[in-house]
């Protein structure tokens, strides 16, 4: 069997179907998974294994014999964890293939193949009978379905058929109860993810203010859930308006519904704002009592002390559909729908006639209506809002505009086009690749062109920028009125890009557009370049690190595994992840290794460096970061990746709006003698054909 697995291609700003062996997905699948990052949450397995002794102990003070129902086993811990607790029997269900096998081989390592029956199958389609997976069904129910919105993985419709089908009424559930928890707060920073404020810019002819389209600013956006790593966000950075709430709670020991409703808690402001945003997390009783309890709480509910950094489960921002000013002391009612997978807020002012407003509560889930939320992901939003960034173009593009300037933008989704014509630019056309690029049933869904016309209207802008819809390779001088360009400029930003790199995309736009181009073309940005530093992680390294043993069980299969799966290509690849929300330190200095001439075109041969980079610090090697530096005119640059480092120690600034590359090394290394510093040495490998780099790095 053959797979096939969607890819961005850098030389074409498009995402392409490539077919692959019928191990690619179960090796991607493994080796982007967060098995060790679970595998390593102390806290997690210490509490599921407290939880699970206290199960099976009450089960057998009943003289029952204990039955467990492990759904989603993984690796098959818990189900060790309840036949070394004294468990008679454990069924352990798991539906990725693979991943049984491994359970299969972790379970008879350890000694448990007579206690435990791994069985291959959705818990959906496990049969109970003489005949059955399951001889009889279960008084233990113990899973770990959960994601950080807690029912995003569909916990609800399993916990609903496995009480109706697998389960003994009245059963033991570890966990035995979930409880999710919310906060109303104001930050400017993260509303700045759904909306988009009023750009000012300073032209000839005094200050011009770029303001969105009403409908944009009435758009509930959409229900898909930001999760972050909510304990890098700066108590500086939003402001408390409510005290912690209790939303809802989910018993697991009794049957589950997981049909469509709402909950619905007042509140009354501690301080009056503007209501924006509602920051959310859970936590897991694993015992009846409440006793044994694990939470996701943010370091401002729970001492710091007592953290344990996990990224299998973070926190949740939810965005209201619209600001609200709220007064201290006011009642307000805050609801939360919920369907099988997800869950979205609305804030209510209280009225007398409360039992009637019950009925206004509509559980349908919000639908963007500017089509913006479609095309903008939540860093995008904020990378638009980013003032000192948007300053930065303003003064390179003062730089190389003129009056009988014609401008051709090629970019997604930019407010560069509107800003060259505020700042004088004589044609400004705008290229947007992405919808070149999309399927037909897809264009009207998100056609940019839509939102540019009602962002143009608003603005009175109608006939001044000219939206082409054509790739690069197909532009006509017709297209441009006949005119050659003499300003080409781009961020550049490519929906399609993962990597840094890919937003290359508008080097080989503008080799394909050459022959549209004046002799004295003025190219923005005018070049790129990479640049890599070796870090030491904080807590991220522990994604990819083998854990051996798990509250004193073999897991080593699973370690190989994740090697084998990371090593399936010949050369490892980078991953991108947004590094402000993982801290490190710096290592060794920034080092710039492959520039990009955007003044040329992308030339036949590859592009490669060698080279040896010191390492200036005490600390663990865990990998090299690298991210892309685009140099807009002279002495104006904007930076992907590293905006500062914040002391000696070597403390990082990251661009909070892009994901940086990680490259995560096979082996660590410990610098610890700096008179004579280690080196690490690099290979890097810009392919022009593909737009692919490659990389090697050698301890």
């Amino acid at each position: 069997m053959r797979t096939f697995c969607g890819r961005a291609n850098p030389t074409t700003g498009s995402m392409e179907w490539l077919e692959e062996g019928e191990d690619y997905d179960y090796h991607q699948e493994i080796a982007r998974s967060r098995y060790a990052d679970m595998l390593h949450d102390k806290d997690r397995n210490v509490k599921y294994y407290h939880g699970i002794r206290a199960a099976v102990s009450r089960v057998k003070e009943r003289g029952e014999k204990a039955i467990v129902l492990d759904i989603g086993t993984g690796t098959g811990l818990l189900s060790m964890m309840a036949a070394s607790a004294g468990a008679d029997f454990c069924y352990a269900i798991e539906v990725f293939k693979p991943m049984a096998n491994a359970a299969v081989k972790i379970v008879e390592k350890n000694g448990f193949s007579d206690k435990i029956k791994v069985i291959n199958k959705h818990s959906t389609e496990v049969t109970v009978g003489p005949d059955g997976d399951m001889q009889c069904r279960a008084n233990i129910l113990v899973t770990e379905l959960f994601d950080t919105e807690l029912i995003g993985e569909g916990a609800l419709p399993t916990y609903e058929h496995a009480h109706k089908y697998l389960v003994q009424e009245g059963c033991e559930a570890v966990p035995h109860r979930a409880t999710v928890y919310v906060q109303l707060v104001e930050s400017r920073r993260m509303w700045s993810w759904k909306k988009l404020f009023p750009v000012h810019v300073e032209s000839e002819d005094g200050e011009k203010i770029l303001v969105p389209p009403s409908e944009m600013e009435s758009c509930p956006g959409v229900p898909s859930v930001c999760d972050i790593q909510l304990n890098q966000m700066p108590s500086s950075d939003f402001s408390a308006l409510s005290d912690v709430v209790k939303m809802f709670s989910v018993d697991f020991s009794k049957p589950v519904q997981s049909a469509s409703t709402y909950y619905r808690v007042q509140l009354e402001p501690v301080k009056s704002g503007k209501a924006q945003i509602v920051l959310s997390w859970w936590d897991i009783d694993m015992d009846p009592s409440g006793m044994i309890n694990c939470t996701m709480a943010p370091y401002w509910v729970k001492p710091a002390s007592a953290l344990q950094w996990r990224d299998h489960w973070m926190q949740c921002v939810y965005f209201l559909p619209r600001e609200e000013p709220v007064l201290q002391g006011e009642k307000l009612y805050l609801t939360a729908c919920r369907d099988e997978y997800s869950v979205w807020y609305s804030l209510q002012r209280a009225r007398a006639d409360e039992e009637e407003h019950k009925a206004d509560v509509r559980v349908e889930s919000p639908v963007c209506r500017c089509r913006a939320h479609l095309l903008w992901n939540r860093p995008r939003f904020g990378e638009l809002n980013d003032q000192s960034r948007t300053r930065q173009y303003i003064k390179a593009l003062r730089k190389v505009l003129k009056t009988d300037s014609v401008c051709l933008c090629i970019s997604d989704g930019s407010l560069l086009p509107v800003l060259a014509h505020y700042l004088g630019a004589k044609q400004v056309h705008s290229l947007e690749v992405g919808c070149g690029c999309m399927q037909p049933s897809r264009i009207d869904l998100y056609h940019p062109h839509k939102l540019w016309l009602a962002f143009f209207k608003a603005n009175n802008l109608e006939d001044k920028i000219k939206i082409i819809e054509a790739r690069p390779e197909l532009l006509k001088p017709s297209h441009l009125e006949d005119k050659k360009i003499s300003v080409l400029v781009g961020e550049p930003f490519f929906t399609t890009s993962l990597l840094p790199w890919h937003n290359l995309y508008f080097w080989y736009a503008r080799t394909a557009v050459s022959t549209h181009l004046a002799s004295s073309v003025t190219v923005l940005p005018q070049s790129a370049s990479l640049h890599m530093m070796i870090v030491e992680f904080q807590d991220l390294w522990r994604i990819r690190s083998p854990c051996g043993t798990c509250e004193g069980f073999d897991v080593r299969t699973m370690d190989d595994m994740i090697k084998d799966s990371l090593n399936f290509r010949e050369s490892k690849e980078a991953e991108p992840h947004p590094l402000w929300e993982y801290p490190c330190k710096s290592l060794s200095e920034p080092q710039e290794v492959l520039t990009f001439d955007f003044t040329k075109t992308v030339p036949q041969h590859c592009l490669s460096t060698e080279g040896s980079v010191k390492l200036l610090r005490k600390g663990k090697s865990h990998g090299a970061v690298l991210w892309m530096e685009y140099h807009l005119a002279a002495d104006i640059s904007v930076s992907t990746g590293l905006m500062q480092l914040t002391n000696e120690k070597g403390n990082c600034e990251w661009n909070p709006h892009c994901k940086q590359a990680v490259y995560f090394f096979s082996s660590v290394i410990e610098s610890e003698i700096l008179s004579d510093p280690t080196a690490v040495t690099y290979a890097i490998n810009f392919d022009t054909k593909t737009g692919e780099i490659a990389m090697d790095f050698k301890l």
